[in-house]
């Protein structure tokens, strides 16, 4: 079956072929950072005005890259949930046009399960049940996924997400946008135990999320130093940043994979492409006896293949949708999971 995957929950433009849920035959993806450089940050009205500019002619190009057609797709899968509403709208209008003019199935998917997908297209031999960290720019989410389309939600954000908190954070050192890869690499050169910085909820028994306060500990600390007159370290500024969310990161993921009793991690979104991230998984994965793994970094950021993926496991699953299908910027994924007495308590579905 050959899905064409429509991914615009954000910033970028993004479509897809991919066959069976395993093979991705094309991948395209339209940037638009050069258009929100400027601002520091995405402009949801400049980011919906061109997506509706670029959506036909990423298509078109996913399907020659493939080599395919249009009477050659089985089925059309869309980002609906997650992300920026005038974006998710100018997909889903995209792939309902395209599924009623060929009276193909729609699926609508949760921008988050896409990136689940990133990881299990890369690693199709990823067992379950196990625990999965979605992080990216606009949220973290920690998951329990105890098969394929079935997820527990343990944690997620309450305020700033980590990428979100990478990009203030580089804005406010004048680093530049997108702040995520200017600190990765200004924090090899820095030492990360030179400022100490808070660790936000890392030990409240909870599996949240919240980076608002380290943001700001960083702002006042740059700020302090100005007023005093001191040198500003900026490469041991940003590699202590950087440690304090990576500490949260990896320490609330392991301590769900020991509550659950799993033994595999999966981490993925944007942010999983951070490569002090990356290292300091992989070292707690070795002292716990854990496996962790990620998706190659072209599967990190937004792309229309996860989402491919995900529609055709959800097609697998009996799903369909219609054009009725709308959007919503915030959803959770799955039931809410709970914690009491060590015992896995979920909630109704979110």
């Amino acid at each position: 079956m050959l899905v064409l995957g429509i991914e615009s929950s954000c910033d970028e433009t993004a479509a897809a072929l991919v066959e069976d849920g395993r093979t991705v035959l094309s991948s395209v993806i339209a940037s638009q950072l050069e258009l929100h450089q400027k601002y520091g940050g995405v402009v949801p009205e400049i980011a919906a005005r061109r997506h509706a500019e670029l959506i036909g002619y990423v298509v078109r190009e996913a399907l020659d890259k493939a080599g395919k057609s249009i009477t050659d797709i089985d089925a059309v899968a869309v980002t609906a949930r997650q992300g920026l509403v005038g974006c998710l709208m100018v997909g889903v209008a995209a792939a309902k046009t395209i599924a009623y003019a060929r009276q193909l199935p729609l699926i609508g998917v949760h921008h988050v399960e896409g990136h689940v997908f990133a990881n299990l297209l890369a690693h199709p031999g990823i067992t379950f049940p196990h625990v999965c960290l979605t992080v990216s720019g606009g949220h973290n989410m920690l998951l329990y996924v105890s098969r394929r389309c079935h997820y527990e939600v343990m944690g997620t954000t309450l305020d700033d997400a980590a990428g979100e908190a990478f990009d203030k954070v580089a804005k406010f050192l004048g680093m530049g946008f997108p702040g995520g890869p200017v600190i990765d690499r200004l924090a090899r050169q820095g030492n990360p135990r030179a400022f100490q910085l808070p660790r936000p909820m890392l030990k409240d028994g909870s599996y949240d999320f919240s980076f608002s306060g380290l943001k700001t500990a960083v702002v006042n600390m740059f700020r302090e130093r100005i007023n005093r007159g001191e040198s500003l370290p900026l490469a041991d500024i940003a590699a202590s940043f950087q440690e304090a969310v990576v500490d949260v990161l990896v320490g609330k993921t392991v301590r769900a994979a020991e509550e659950t009793g799993v033994r595999v991690i999966g981490v993925t979104g944007g942010v999983s492409a951070n490569s002090r991230l990356r290292e300091a998984f992989l070292e707690a994965a070795e002292r716990k006896g854990l496996k962790v793994f990620f998706p190659p970094l072209s599967l990190c950021t937004d792309n229309a293949a996860m989402i491919a993926a995900a529609g055709y496991a959800r097609m697998e699953a009996g799903e369909r949708g219609d054009l009725s299908l709308y959007v919503l910027s915030s959803a959770l994924l799955g039931r809410r999971y709970e914690s009491e007495g060590g015992k896995r308590c979920p909630a109704a579905p979110g």
